[in-house]
């Protein structure tokens, strides 16, 4: 790695995120060590690409968005040894950088996947139940999804086949084919999200919804198939595999 050469490449994927990703942005400015931080934008027309361009972000466009390719290419064009995946929306705890530096020193880091946990705001009883559920699926049947962030070494997310280009399930998709040759491995801190995604359903029937829409592509619908049952503003930042 030269001089000037990033240690980690951040790749946030986004789509008309222009109220919450100056959050994140200011979250990963307050980094200890080297970051290159990737915009993937999914065609907004909101202030995102411009926003993440003033806070000093590469913005990559990719149009029409595809969720699976945002990341995909931007991945692509990163050049860190590490890559963090991250959501728009998300929020790193204030003590991450620590953590991504013990670990990043440690023996087993190049090999393993490493996640977040997932915290959903604002809180509600539906919703802790949920983390805990999730948490139990993270590290019991190792599937954790796009929103609790995937921090992996270069040569592993490229040993795994990295992302497909698919419209939905990209993180499924990913996490499935990584499990196989490694485990995925809690960072042990949390990564708050929106939780607009379940205001207007509720958390019952929403995450009803997202495992249907899982059980629909295991069972050999495609992804094309299942994303054009929604509008580009529906696909934009659903969560379906919740």
């Amino acid at each position: 790695m030269t001089r000037h050469q990033p240690q980690v490449s951040v790749i946030v994927l986004c789509l008309n995120e222009a109220a919450r990703l100056p959050l994140l942005l200011a979250d990963l400015q307050q980094s200890k060590f080297p970051l290159e931080i990737l915009i993937s934008d999914g065609g907004s027309n909101d202030a995102s690409p411009q926003i993440a361009e003033l806070a000093g972000g590469r913005v990559i466009r990719v149009h029409p968005p595809c969720r699976g390719r945002q990341l995909a290419i931007a991945a692509g064009e990163a050049r860190g040894d590490w890559l963090l995946f991250l959501h728009a929306d998300s929020r790193l705890a204030p003590s991450w950088q620590d953590s991504v530096i013990r670990l990043l020193r440690s023996a087993e880091a190049q090999d393993s996947g490493w996640y977040f946990d997932l915290c959903i705001e604002p809180a509600s009883w539906a919703r802790r139940l949920l983390e805990q559920l999730v948490h139990v699926r993270s590290r019991w049947l190792q599937r954790p999804y796009g929103d609790q962030g995937l921090l992996i070494h270069r040569g592993l997310y490229e040993r795994c086949g990295g992302f497909k280009e698919l419209p939905l399930m990209e993180d499924l998709d990913l996490v499935e084919r990584l499990s196989k040759i490694t485990r995925l491995r809690r960072i042990g801190l949390p990564l708050t999200t929106d939780g607009r995604r379940w205001d207007q359903d509720g958390v019952l029937r929403r995450s009803w919804r997202n495992a249907m829409l899982r059980h629909q592509w295991k069972r050999g619908a495609s992804a094309e198939q299942l994303a054009r049952r929604y509008s580009a503003d529906q696909l934009a930042y659903q969560k379906p595999q919740r």
